[in-house]
């Protein structure tokens, strides 16, 4: 049944068509879905469970890279690519995030008045229902409402990877946790807020500015040109960062996480790359102008379900509701468990198997 349900789960990971992008025509009471586009599993040629011949396969190339789509299209060409100076990227979880930025700020602006504004918004279940609640001061200014829309977005980009890591799942009875807190995920989350913070204040359409940025963006961090160069990337850290030995859905399939996800985050290099961390600045989650603390000004409620081990984590009077103030606790004690549970196998100093020779720039 459960290899039934992980090939029903990867035809399910095929990306389809977006809406078009109209804010006037947006329903805006409806959130997009939690993952928009298709979910990458970090490493090459991986196996999985009930299909023997298969190999699970979720890379690209700076030349695939298409057009972006507010809500996704076949035409992005989206996957995980290697750059010298970000590690690897998943296109598709930049878009999600840059795509939810422009969604909460829309929604914000939809519910703005006069004065103070004070609203709660329905997002959805995650783990357990999700419940935003807005307040924010009239004089906030629109540049600061983006901003904060990013962090919102960022936080709940965070809710997946904790969720995930405590059974959530697309699919009943199938884990994902061998997705939870990969090595690209929260750096590709953050870079996708700050890119739609930028898409956003562009005087350019949201679709078209978010091409043209994530385009510059890439050639900035030295993206690596083709499929088969980020398959190599891939195959250089085979043994260290991910192995080839399970299959599909077993979490073992990751070995190296990333659980520093707060306020900012340093991109994980191949070895042949580590030498350039200490001169490349961490990607921070964006400030207001103002330099207020931004979440006085929203709440994420969360009333969790039974998967997670609230009595370990929290304290006995827990009434089961938690907001993002809480998220850097259920993170640590994922690390925790991490080790505990798998110990070197997360933690353990990458040693490539292959040796990786970088491509030369490429110029976009």
């Amino acid at each position: 049944m459960r290899q039934f349900l992980f090939v029903f789960y990867v035809l399910l990971c095929i990306p389809l068509s977006g809406r078009p992008l109209d804010w006037s025509d947006k329903k805006l009471a409806s959130p997009p879905p939690r993952i928009i586009r298709t979910c990458c599993s970090f490493g090459v040629d991986v196996k999985m469970a009930g299909l023997p011949f298969v190999r699970y396969n979720d890379i690209t190339g700076l030349n695939l890279i298409g057009p972006h789509k507010y809500l996704g299209s076949r035409q992005e060409g989206n996957g995980i690519l290697y750059t010298s100076l970000g590690g690897f990227v998943d296109i598709g979880h930049v878009r999600d995030q840059a795509d939810w930025t422009a969604y909460l700020y829309h929604l914000i602006m939809k519910n703005r008045g006069e004065g103070q504004l004070s609203f709660t918004h329905k997002l959805g279940y995650e783990g357990g229902p999700k419940v935003l609640q807005i307040i924010i001061p009239a004089a906030m200014d629109d540049s600061d409402i983006m901003i904060l829309a990013g962090r919102i977005a960022y936080d709940l980009s965070v809710w997946h990877e904790i969720g995930t890591w405590n059974g959530t799942s697309l699919i009943p009875m199938l884990p994902e946790r061998y997705s939870a807190f990969s090595i690209e995920d929260a750096y590709s989350n953050l870079l996708g807020v700050r890119l739609g913070i930028e898409a956003l204040k562009s005087n350019l359409p949201f679709e078209e500015a978010m091409t043209q940025l994530l385009k510059n963006k890439l050639a900035e961090l030295h993206a690596l040109l083709t499929l088969e160069e980020t398959h190599q990337a891939m195959l250089s850290v085979e043994g260290d960062w991910w192995s080839n030995r399970v299959k599909l859905p077993n979490a073992k399939v990751i070995k190296k996480r990333q659980f520093g996800i707060y306020p900012c985050i340093q991109p994980t290099l191949l070895p042949v790359d580590a030498h350039r961390l200490e001169d490349i600045p961490a990607l921070c989650l964006p400030l207001l102008s103002f330099n207020a603390d931004p979440n006085q000004f929203y709440s994420i409620y969360i009333q969790l379900n039974s998967k997670f081990p609230v009595e370990e984590i929290f304290a006995q009077n827990f009434n089961g509701i938690i907001t993002q103030r809480d998220f850097p606790m259920l993170i640590n004690y994922a690390a925790q468990e991490s080790e505990k549970k798998y110990g070197t196998l997360v933690y353990k100093e990458s040693r490539p198997r292959l040796k990786f020779k970088k491509p030369g720039r490429v110029k976009v």
